[in-house]
C-alpha cells in the first residue's frame, strides 16, 4: 500500500507571479519503508529513502531541509526540474519555421544552461492531482519566457509503487511550435546523501550505451557522435566509477558530465542505466523512453579538500565535488541547433511524452 501524506515546507515568491506562495512537500511512502518526498518549489525531488540488504533506511538524494537552502543553491540545480529546454542551447539561438529564436544567456551571457535565468526549477508548481499512489504536478510557461515562443503547459505524475519504482511522466502541450526539452537533476549517493566522495568511489554503474554525444570545452556539441567502446567514458558493463574518474584526472573536466546516446527503441520504456554500491547493496536502475542521458558526478560542487566553501546540504551533511552522480533522462543538448539529433521541436496538438521509472532495491547480503 503506497500512502501520500501533504505537509508545508515552507514560503517562497513565486517568480512568475511575483506573489507569495505556499511551498507544498508531498511524501509517497510504501509498507516496506521506502518514501519519496517532491515539492511545488520546482517540482524537486527533495527526499528518497530506501533501505539496504539489512533493512536499515538511508536517504540516496541529495537536497536541502528548507525553502532558503534550495534558493542559496540554486546553481546546482539540486534535485529540480529543468525547461523548458534542458541541458546547454549554443549561442542562445538557434532557428525555429525558418525564423531566428534568441533566447536568454544565463551562463556568463555565452550560452542558455537549464532553460535560463528562470527555469522550471525556479517556480511554483500547481498541484492538480492527489492520487493513490502518487500527485500530479502542472506548470504553465508563458509565451516568450526566457525567449520561448508559445504557452506550455506541462505537467508530471509523480508515482510510488511496492516494488521499488518511483516514476515520472512529464507531459507537455504547446500552443505554438517551441522546443521542449525536459529532465530532472536530483543528486544519488546509494550510501546516504552526505557519506561523500569515498563511498562515490565505491559505486559499481553501467550505461547501455555505444556513443556519446561529441562536446568542446565548454561543453556545447559539436553536432558528433562519439564511440567510448574501450575508453574510459565506456560503461556498456558494471564498472567501478571511481577507476573511471581516476581514469579522467588529466582531463580538462575531471569527472563525468556527458550525454550518453542509450540504446531505446522508440516509444518504449527501457532500462539504460544500472548504479550498485556493493557495500551497501542498494541499486538503482533507471527505465525510460528517451534517447539520452547526461551522467554527472557533481564536479562543480566544492572541493573542500582543496579550500572550497562547504555546501550544506540535510542535516548538516557537507556535499562536496565527485560526491554524488546525476542520470538525467532527457533528447541530446542543443538539439535545435543539430538536424541528426533527435528533435525536441514541440508543435500544437502535438504530446510531448517522457517517461522515467527510477527503480531501487538491495542486493543480498554476502555471508
Amino acid at each position: 500500500m503506497v500512502r501520500v501524506i501533504e505537509d508545508m515546507f515552507g514560503i517562497a515568491v513565486n517568480p512568475i507571479t511575483q506573489k507569495t506562495d505556499q511551498v507544498r512537500r508531498f511524501t509517497l511512502s510504501t509498507d516496506r519503508g521506502m518514501c519519496v518526498s517532491v515539492l511545488t518549489l520546482g517540482a524537486i525531488i527533495q527526499r528518497i529513502k530506501v533501505p539496504d540488504f539489512d533493512g536499515k533506511l538511508e536517504d540516496v538524494c541529495l537536497g536541502y531541509d528548507d525553502v532558503a537552502g534550495y534558493y542559496r543553491n540554486q546553481p546546482s540545480y539540486f534535485g529540480g526540474t529543468i525547461g523548458r529546454v534542458a541541458n546547454r542551447v549554443a549561442r542562445g539561438r538557434f532557428k525555429l519555421c525558418g525564423k531566428e529564436v534568441k533566447v536568454s544567456r544565463n551562463f556568463r551571457d555565452r550560452y542558455q544552461l537549464h532553460g535560463g535565468f528562470v527555469g522550471f526549477d525556479s517556480v511554483i508548481w500547481d498541484v492538480v492531482g492527489i492520487h493513490k499512489d502518487g500527485v500530479t504536478f502542472q506548470h504553465v510557461s508563458p509565451d516568450g519566457h526566457e525567449g520561448y515562443p508559445g504557452e506550455v503547459t506541462v505537467n508530471i505524475n509523480f508515482s510510488l509503487n511496492e516494488t521499488g519504482c518511483f516514476g515520472m511522466r512529464i507531459e507537455a502541450r504547446a500552443k505554438a511550435t517551441t522546443c521542449v526539452n525536459i529532465t530532472n537533476h536530483a543528486y544519488f549517493n546509494l550510501a546516504g546523501h552526505g557519506t561523500g566522495k569515498d563511498t562515490l568511489l565505491q559505486h559499481m554503474l553501467m550505461i547501455k550505451a555505444q556513443k556519446i554525444v561529441d562536446t568542446d570545452l565548454e561543453q556545447i556539441p559539436t553536432g558528433k557522435l562519439m564511440r567510448i567502446r574501450n575508453t574510459p567514458y565506456d560503461f556498456s558493463s558494471l564498472v567501478n566509477l571511481g577507476k573511471r574518474i581516476a581514469q579522467l584526472s588529466n582531463c580538462p573536466i575531471s569527472g563525468f558530465d556527458n550525454n550518453y546516446c542509450v540504446d531505446v527503441a522508440p516509444n518504449r520504456v527501457q532500462l539504460v542505466a544500472r548504479v550498485v554500491h556493493p557495500c551497501s547493496g542498494r541499486y538503482m536502475e533507471v527505465h525510460t523512453n528517451q534517447p539520452g542521458v547526461q551522467f554527472y558526478t557533481a564536479n562543480n560542487l566544492p572541493d573542500e579538500d582543496r579550500g572550497g566553501v562547504p555546501n550544506i546540504g540535510k542535516g548538516g551533511a557537507h556535499y562536496v565535488r565527485h560526491g554524488s552522480f546525476c542520470l538525467e533522462t532527457q533528447k541530446y543538448p542543443d538539439a535545435m541547433n543539430h538536424d541528426d539529433f533527435p528533435s525536441i521541436v514541440l508543435n500544437p496538438g502535438q504530446l510531448y511524452d517522457h517517461q522515467v521509472v527510477y527503480r531501487f532495491g538491495a542486493c543480498p547480503k554476502r555471508i
